[in-house]
């Protein structure tokens, strides 16, 4: 498992890895003024008895206080639909601001009919809508914006350095690419969020939001490169044209189940991972809609 802090230039970053979700939380900072930043974090909740902790935001906050890092950032590359989103619990702990790309507005627009949630619902929404054109700054460090749609409209990749950090559009070579078939979703709009990734140098990092350890692999992984996915991921290389990508992804997409935590998450996450509000027994209700 990679669990070190791997060191750039003026960059540092450390991955902490959720078994229960498959999920990469990374914490990144500015090595000279220990400035930070969180990137997808999670909040644990359990779907089966609606029971929820912070234990694995908690384990990120420590490891900052520990390294005396100030947190500014809570950053999202989208709104997930596999896991709660714990970027409230480290804006409460730390005032960190929360980010996600402006495409989230497309996203709530296709999702917050399906729970009946408004525009005026009072639930607290995003610091900050992120687009090409803005510079997130880190000590002396920039984060640029790269909007990476397919997977989701409102998919972002963060580059900061040589390293970017892709969210849902690539997985590790062996496993592949993200699906596309959530509303919103696009096969041939992912082929060219991933080209733009793997148009940057052949060196250039490349940090996943998940790994699954496909079968013939012993642990989990989640740092690769643009010469690494350019030549070998199982989906989409070099040698696969846009129209085979789309043509294999939607295939593959047709037969894959929902996600386990799709329906909590993503009612939740729409709204910045802000849980519902408690009603009058003080009890705070997930929504799911029943087909007939």
């Amino acid at each position: 498992m990679q669990n070190q802090i791997t060191q750039r230039k003026n960059l540092a970053v450390k991955g902490f890895f959720d078994e229960e979700t498959n999920t990469v939380t990374y914490l990144v900072w500015d090595k000279k003024s220990l400035e930070a930043a969180v990137i997808d974090p999670v909040f644990d909740f359990n779907n089966l008895t609606g029971s929820a902790n912070t234990h694995s935001a908690d384990k990120v906050l420590n490891f900052a206080q520990d390294k005396h890092l100030k947190l500014k950032y809570a950053l999202e590359t989208h709104a997930h639909a596999d896991h709660l989103s714990g970027a409230p619990y480290i804006k409460v702990k730390t005032g960190a601001k929360i980010g996600i790309g402006e495409g989230i507005h497309k996203v709530q627009e296709i999702f917050r009919p399906m729970f009946n949630q408004t525009d005026d619902d009072e639930i607290s929404d995003f610091d900050l809508l992120l687009s090409a054109d803005d510079v997130i700054k880190l000590g002396e460090m920039k984060i640029e914006i790269m909007p990476t749609p397919g997977h989701t409209p409102a998919c972002v990749s963060y580059k900061i350095e040589d390293s970017i950090f892709v969210g849902d559009t690539l997985f590790m070579p062996d496993f592949g690419t993200a699906r596309c078939d959530f509303p919103g979703g696009d096969a041939a709009t992912l082929y060219d969020s991933i080209q733009l990734i793997l148009s940057h140098p052949q060196h250039t990092k490349l940090y996943m939001c998940h790994d699954y350890k496909p079968v013939g692999r012993n642990e989990y992984k989640w740092e690769t490169s643009v010469k690494e996915q350019s030549e070998s991921n199982i989906h989409i290389n070099k040698n696969v044209s846009k129209a085979e990508f789309v043509n294999l992804r939607n295939s593959r997409d047709a037969n894959l189940n929902p996600p386990q935590l799709l329906l909590p998450a993503i009612q939740v996450n729409i709204n910045a991972g802000n849980l519902p509000k408690a009603e009058d027994n003080g009890v705070a209700y997930i929504k799911i809609p029943i087909k007939l």
